[in-house]
């Protein structure tokens, strides 16, 4: 029997991110770019004699029992048409919950990473049905196809994705508000603001473009920003604070409530670290 095998799990940022009018099947459209940053949670696997088990334990956070890695290897399970081994997940949780990173999908996508290491044969297609089970954005994780960093355009519903290169000339630092924001609640409070989805977007094309072009020409919006920030007056403070300390961009990612800026320099984003680290709980990637 295969010993333990550890998986990492990053997180992403959207740099931009339009919302659609909700489509037939329920769900809104999206068209973004998403990008890694170095914030990573880690799954260390171990097979179990039994078949069909998966359990997860972790001790930074008070995951439910009910979670995307058990929602993955179930989805896997009902796929694929057959027994799985069993899996004892120990799962190193640095990604804030509820925080718009993507960490619970990309846990999902870790998990199943995880499985093909067990020997587990999950094609192209397959993965693809799975990530429909589990999350939008389980199919961005699934694209980085086991590298540690990636940026893609994405839209459709989330599983529409275009990798694209990666920028690494590019200082992140992240402030995280300790408010945790619903996805359905963020959508439901679209649907309700006076602005409404918005239609206007740019050509998927153009949004890599103005991703190559000098981040402090870039024209990204996300609009789940403003009605968060609406919600939630600490989201607004972060950003004012974060624009105060020198970034050349700023918004929040996904659906919230994690805010992040965008520095020239690695020197300038730590001198951003260090202002924020007072007032906000910050992180340099």
């Amino acid at each position: 029997m295969l010993g333990e095998i550890c998986v990492d799990a990053p997180a992403k940022i959207n740099l931009g991110l339009r919302v659609l009018p909700k489509r037939e099947d329920g769900f809104h459209g999206i068209e973004s770019v998403f990008a890694t940053v170095g914030l990573r949670d880690s799954l260390t696997v171990q097979p179990l004699p039994e078949q069909n088990v998966c359990k997860v334990f972790c001790q930074q956070s008070d995951v439910p029992q009910e979670n995307t890695v058990t929602s993955a290897y179930k989805a896997a399970k009902s796929v694929l048409g057959r027994d799985l081994p069993g899996v004892s997940v120990q799962l190193t949780k640095r990604i804030p919950l509820g925080g718009g990173l993507g960490g619970g999908s990309s846990d999902a996508a870790a998990l199943l990473v995880a499985l093909q290491k067990l020997g587990v044969d999950i094609s192209s297609d397959a993965a693809y049905k799975i990530a429909a089970q589990v999350g939008s954005d389980v199919f961005f994780f699934l694209s980085l196809d086991g590298k540690p960093d990636g940026a893609a355009l994405v839209w459709g519903r989330g599983e529409l994705v275009k990798p694209i290169s990666p920028r690494c000339d590019l200082h992140y630092v992240l402030v995280f508000p300790g408010v945790h924001s619903s996805t359905a609640e963020a959508y439901a409070a679209i649907d309700e603001s006076a602005g409404k989805p918005k239609t206007e977007c740019l050509a998927l094309d153009d949004l890599e473009a103005v991703y190559r072009s000098p981040v402090k020409d870039w024209t990204f919006v996300n609009d789940f920003t403003p009605v968060i920030c609406a919600k939630y007056s600490k989201v607004r403070q972060a950003l004012d604070d974060v624009k105060a300390s020198g970034a050349l961009f700023c918004d929040m990612s996904g659906s919230g409530s994690t805010v992040f800026g965008v520095y020239e320099s690695a020197s300038q984003a730590q001198d951003a670290v260090n202002l924020l680290s007072g007032k906000w709980n910050a992180a340099l990637l």
